[in-house]
């Protein structure tokens, strides 16, 4: 889904009154909503904490290799390394990714809020719900990673259970820690430009 461009500074604006101008800051708000809080997004880094994973049990694959002493060590270690490599640097880049997109949706909504002070289009804005369901939803891989990395560390046998408990544990805490921060980022950044919830005094940024 593409962002909305920003809207034209001031002096190029063209609406030809205040309705036309309503309608389109809140089409571009609403795109802007679903774009930051919506269940894609969050199926989205799921995936990619997986493909994180399943990355990392691949690198950690040659050290089960050594262990069982496979003669086919030199073949399939490199290989492992190569497609685990694979799948970790996508999977970093996708989180990069997604993080430099949530900043530019918070520029944009800005932008777009200081506009004008019309407050319907504004209070969708702070999805309370959507915010409250990235946040518990981001707990069970948060917890679910720390489970397996610190117990699955510690009921190793050898480096490569070790390893992979705890490259995988870690993946899934990462994603998770990523979730809990998107939504109380987003709870911050929704006091500070539309007010405390039930505030409806609050303004909104106008230039």
């Amino acid at each position: 889904m593409p962002l909305p461009p920003p809207p034209p500074p001031t002096h190029l604006a063209t609406w030809p009154d205040r309705a036309a101008l309503l309608h389109d800051r809140g089409q571009a708000l609403e795109l802007l909503r679903r774009r930051n809080l919506g269940l894609g997004r969050l199926v989205l880094l799921w995936l990619t904490g997986l493909l994180a994973v399943f990355g990392w049990a691949m690198v950690a694959m040659p050290l089960m290799l050594i262990r069982d002493k496979d003669p086919m060590f030199f073949v399939l270690g490199p290989l492992c390394v190569i497609l685990g490599l694979a799948a970790l640097v996508p999977a970093v880049l996708i989180m990069v990714r997604g993080a430099r997109t949530d900043r530019r949706v918070r520029e944009l909504t800005t932008a777009w809020l200081a506009l004008d002070e019309e407050r319907a289009s504004a209070h969708a804005l702070r999805a309370p719900w959507r915010s409250l369901a990235w946040l518990l939803l981001s707990f069970v891989p948060c917890a679910g990673g720390l489970w397996a990395a610190f117990g699955g560390a510690h009921a190793a046998h050898h480096a490569y259970e070790a390893a992979l408990a705890l490259g995988s544990g870690m993946g899934l805490w990462v994603t998770g820690l990523l979730g809990v921060a998107k939504a109380v980022g987003h709870y911050q950044w929704a006091i500070r430009a539309l007010g405390p919830p039930g505030n409806s005094r609050a303004s909104l940024p106008v230039h």
